[in-house]
């Protein structure tokens, strides 16, 4: 294929070469016809200088008179180098310098004579017969006094005037050849400054075109070229911001996609899957490169939601749906799909929306649960009141005694229900944080004295041992009211719940002393009955009690540990429970020293 800068070369070339062929003819043209009228214009003159000069004798068809002007003729051509010819007035040839004159033809009707006739100078260009070659005819009527009355012609070859013209186109040849040659590679320069921006740009297009936007024209010209550099730069801009647009809008959907806390499955309308975001791969166990560009059958491991597809795109239609999944354990997953269709209407596919809703079900089975024990632990107390209460009011009761013990179970459930009403009320305000911690340095020794006097009388009764192992010197950044709650909480179960003569200890010492996250650990250990194993994992939650009885028995609200999990929570503390059947059980609580000013 030919290059623009090649055809635009041989279009300067062939300008160039039909511009100086038709220039060189019209310089041969004009060379020929000046040559020609200067020949003319000579001859003329020669005839004039002839008819003023020449010794002329009458016309009296006699062969002297043939002979002199053939004679007279013959000098003449050899002096001005011209074909000489008299001519009769009648046409007929008196004398000829080249051909006998008796044999030439009449004359009369030849163009120059029929001219020469007239009173003009008559010439003409002809083809000779008698010579057999082009000449230049001039002739002019003459009247002489000496008795000739007819016309001098004077003709010359053009010979000499082709072969100067043929000497002429070779030089002329060679100059155009020369001239062509320069021309060629003038226009080949004048080609490549032409096409050289152009090649320029299409290179920068190029490199657009294979999305290096980039690319920049780098040409200062004011003319269209120019222009077309500038326009070519502006697309390249605009297609920079709006491939940045695009990036832009594509990594915050892909930053939606991947931070959305429920799964999305997106098929097309050859049910191909063609997006699946993070959520989405954690909740089905699979790759987005096991998915993409295959068929939701692909699903099959995940059974359940592969049927809620199928149906969603048999119908093309919203469903939603709630499912137990087992992969391997127990889930519930909310299925939602939602049919995609173009601006036209048409189909466009199915885009699902898996949410694990699990953990959200087990707090509404929680709720539900505590709304029940609530209920069940209101409701109990609440009859026990009722129900001897009605008995002293119907007059059953007439002994003293008896109706004291009657009262006195009055007043114990009910004040088990303030506890418990109190007990409740105070978990929900610490769950929704509604009393924000008070932070103060508090001496453990100090506090802890405090608690141990306030439940002494408890253990009294039951000769039980409260020790202590507390250093002196330490101190702990807390709320102290939380913090007493805590250790009431915990100090109070121990004595509940150990056997007659054991023993209770408080212990505290410092973990990770001087370094950067120092904390104090605090075992609240008793000799008690123990809880089995199998209740530990669920020993916090409320109103759950592991000896039912014996719980209810002790005056407990079944709600003590629940706050007690929630307080150590706030103070970005842990705690957990060792314990052995028979032998006794351990609370250990890891609380931070200091806490960060926020």
């Amino acid at each position: 294929m030919k290059t623009f800068r090649t055809r635009l070369t041989l279009i300067l070339m062939s300008l160039i070469g039909i511009s100086m062929l038709a220039a060189g003819l019209s310089m041969v043209r004009v060379f020929k016809d000046s040559h020609i009228r200067a020949l003319e214009e000579n001859l003329v003159r020669e005839i004039s200088l002839l008819e003023y000069t020449f010794s002329f004798r009458p016309l009296d068809n006699s062969p002297l008179m043939v002979e002199y002007y053939t004679r007279e003729a013959k000098e003449l051509e050899q002096r001005i180098n011209s074909r000489v010819t008299f001519i009769a007035l009648d046409g007929q040839v008196v004398g000829d310098s080249e051909k006998n004159a008796a044999d030439m033809d009449n004359h009369l009707n030849r163009e120059e004579i029929v001219s020469a006739s007239q009173g003009e100078f008559g010439s003409v260009i002809r083809h000779s017969e008698t010579l057999h070659e082009d000449m230049l005819y001039v002739a002019h009527k003459v009247y002489s006094e000496e008795g000739f009355d007819g016309y001098i012609r004077l003709s010359m070859s053009l010979n000499a005037i082709d072969e100067g013209l043929n000497r002429g186109w070779a030089w002329m040849a060679g100059g155009l050849v020369i001239l062509f040659l320069a021309a060629g590679l003038l226009s080949y320069r004048i080609a490549g400054g032409l096409t050289k921006p152009l090649e320029h740009i299409t290179r920068v297009a190029n490199r657009i075109s294979r999305l290096d936007y980039d690319a920049r024209v780098k040409l200062h010209r004011k003319d269209e070229i120019g222009q077309l550099g500038f326009a070519i730069n502006g697309m390249a801009d605009s297609l920079q911001q709006q491939l940045k647009w695009i990036r832009d809008n594509e990594d915050l959907m892909q930053s939606v996609l991947a931070n959305m806390t429920g799964g999305i499955v997106m098929v097309d309308a050859a049910s191909q899957i063609a997006l699946v975001n993070r959520e989405a791969e954690r909740i089905l166990h699979m790759r987005a490169d096991q998915l993409l560009g295959k068929p939701f059958t692909v699903l099959k491991r995940n059974y359940e939601f592969m049927k809620f597809m199928e149906e969603g795109i048999q119908r093309k239609e919203y469903l939603q749906e709630e499912r137990n999944v087992y992969d391997p354990e127990e889930r519930m997953l909310h299925f939602d799909g939602v049919p995609m269709s173009e601006d036209d209407g048409s189909y466009r596919g199915m885009l699902f929306l898996l949410q694990d809703v699990t953990d959200i079900r087990r707090l509404e089975r929680m709720r539900s649960e505590f709304v029940a024990n609530v209920s069940h632990e209101l409701k109990t107390p609440i009859a026990a009141v009722k129900g001897f209460a009605e008995t002293l009011l119907a007059g059953g009761v007439k002994d003293t005694e008896t109706m004291r013990s009657f009262l006195q179970i009055i007043y114990d459930e009910a004040d088990r229900l303030n506890r418990l009403i109190g007990d409740i009320l105070e978990l929900s305000k610490i769950e929704s944080k509604r009393a924000p911690l008070e932070y103060a340095p508090i001496h453990l020794k100090e506090l802890l004295d405090s608690v141990v006097e306030v439940l002494l009388p408890a253990a009294n009764k039951k000769s039980i041992v409260l020790l202590q192992d507390v250093p002196e010197h330490l101190f702990i950044e807390a709320d102290e009211d939380r913090l007493r709650q805590i250790f009431l909480n915990l100090i109070s179960n121990a004595i509940s719940y150990t056997l007659e003569g054991g023993r209770v200890r408080i212990a505290a010492e410092v973990l990770n002393e001087g370094g950067e996250h120092e904390a104090i650990r605090f075992t609240v250990s008793d000799t008690g009955i123990g809880i089995p194993k199998k209740d530990l994992p669920r020993i916090f939650e409320r109103f759950y009690r592991v000896d039912k009885a014996r719980s209810r028995g002790s005056g407990g609200t079944g709600l003590g540990l629940s706050i007690v999990k929630h307080l150590v929570d706030l103070h970005r503390g842990t705690i957990r429970v060792e314990s052995k059947v028979g032998e006794g059980t351990s609370f250990i609580l890891e609380l931070p020293l200091m806490h960060p000013i926020e």
